[in-house]
């Protein structure tokens, strides 16, 4: 898996899901280093967790509900669970994705 993670982070277990990703598995959520490549596109989907991530590098093209925002180095981003939402990458991007089981704000 590519990315720019330190290598202490690069030791972590990969995740088991539709894109690289290494897990550090937390009790009230999973915490995923992301890499996607260029030309990266994930059909429009749902999840029964609450998503919250940052971008450390690149940028995601994230539609949710229909409205299509872009999200750049330093930016953070929400999509709450049970939503239905497409993602797209045309650069190499890293993401670091919180995964709650439960709404952190409730």
């Amino acid at each position: 898996m590519a990315g720019h993670y330190p290598s202490v982070f690069r030791s972590l277990p990969l995740f088991d899901g539709q894109f690289d990703a290494y897990k550090l598995q937390a009790q009230a959520c999973d915490v995923l280093f992301a890499n996607y490549p260029a030309n990266t596109s994930i059909p429009t989907h749902s999840h029964e967790t609450h998503n919250y991530g940052v971008i450390t590098r690149g940028e995601l093209i994230l539609t949710v509900d229909g409205k299509t925002t872009s999200y750049g180095i330093g930016d953070w981003y929400h999509v709450p669970a049970n939503i239905l939402h497409a993602a797209r990458f045309e650069v190499e991007t890293d993401e670091i994705e919180f995964w709650f089981k439960h709404d952190p704000k409730d």
